[in-house]
């Protein structure tokens, strides 16, 4: 029986076909899977009896979500709720992919699964209906919450600035909000050792609920920049002239958290999982960002 991706051309749902020759993986997309669209879920749900289900599909675009929260909350919450209740009702596991934006950052330190949650913004709280619809549902149902995830492939920070170094000598980048870079290849990495423990051994009651997976170590979107810049430079790519600033020198649509930090503890506990640390993951990427033709 087959383990559904879903997540069409995402940087995770990419990744998890990228690294899962072992395991029957079926991705879809859209057109075949469109959260805009429904009622086709069922059926496509209906048409594969899917194994096992994993979750990778979101409507990410931060600041554009404030006027769009319809499409964020289909994407976010009402597909997710269709997703858990046919898990439910068939007995299968689902993994869902959610986010840091579900917790407002005024914490000190790394927050915990156990922490008040209180999303700024449309994203973050069409993300945490979600999470809360699939618990509700009854399902075998994983969440995975992850931050500041980034790829080789796909629309990034890491792939952003690379881009910007090319065309300006000087960037400002945000250097009082901290969070966890998470490399989609690690994330999906995690999801798969979930997937083969499962398919091996069965659901386990330990393994319901939240978890967060996010890259081993903190840093700051400037910081993170600079790390970017000075390993592309050992490639020939030019090193901008970066200048840190202030959330309130960059306003956007959508409030970020001041601190994204999430603490994995937990995942590692029940799964003995920890993702990589961000700067040896980042390394990897960049060089194969800068290997691309």
């Amino acid at each position: 029986m087959s383990v559904l991706v879903l997540g069409g051309s995402g940087q995770v749902a990419r990744a998890l076909m990228a690294q899962g020759d072992d395991v029957p993986l079926v991705l879809r997309g859209r057109p075949a899977l469109d959260f805009d669209a429904p009622d086709q879920i069922p059926a496509l749900l209906t048409d594969i009896k899917p194994r096992l289900i994993l979750n990778a599909a979101a409507y990410t675009a931060v600041d554009k979500a404030e006027n769009e929260p319809e499409a964020a909350d289909r994407a976010n919450h009402l597909g997710p709720r269709l997703l858990a209740a046919y898990a439910a009702a068939h007995g299968i596991p689902l993994l869902h992919i959610s986010t840091d934006y579900v917790f407002d950052g005024s914490k000190r330190g790394p927050y915990v699964e156990e922490d008040a949650t209180g999303p700024t913004g449309v994203y973050g709280a069409s993300k945490l209906a979600g999470e809360h619809a699939v618990l509700a549902s009854g399902a075998q149902a994983i969440i995975l919450r992850t931050a500041w995830v980034y790829a080789a492939e796909g629309k990034n920070f890491v792939r952003t600035m690379l881009g910007a170094a090319q065309r300006v000598p000087k960037l400002r980048v945000v250097a009082d909000q901290i969070g966890n870079p998470s490399c989609a290849d690690d994330l999906a990495a995690a999801m798969l050792a979930i997937t083969r423990r499962i398919l091996a051994e069965g659901f386990q009651p330990e393994f319901g609920g939240v978890f967060h997976a996010s890259g081993t170590g903190a840093t700051s979107w400037y910081h993170f920049a600079v790390e970017i810049f000075r390993l592309a430079a050992a490639h020939g790519r030019p090193m901008p002239e970066v200048e840190p600033i202030a959330t309130a020198d960059y306003p956007t649509p959508a409030k970020r958290p001041a601190n994204s930090q999430l603490d994995c503890g937990k995942l590692e506990r029940v799964f003995g999982l920890a993702l990589p640390r961000w700067q040896k993951s980042l390394a990897r990427v960049v060089d194969k960002v800068c290997a691309a033709p």
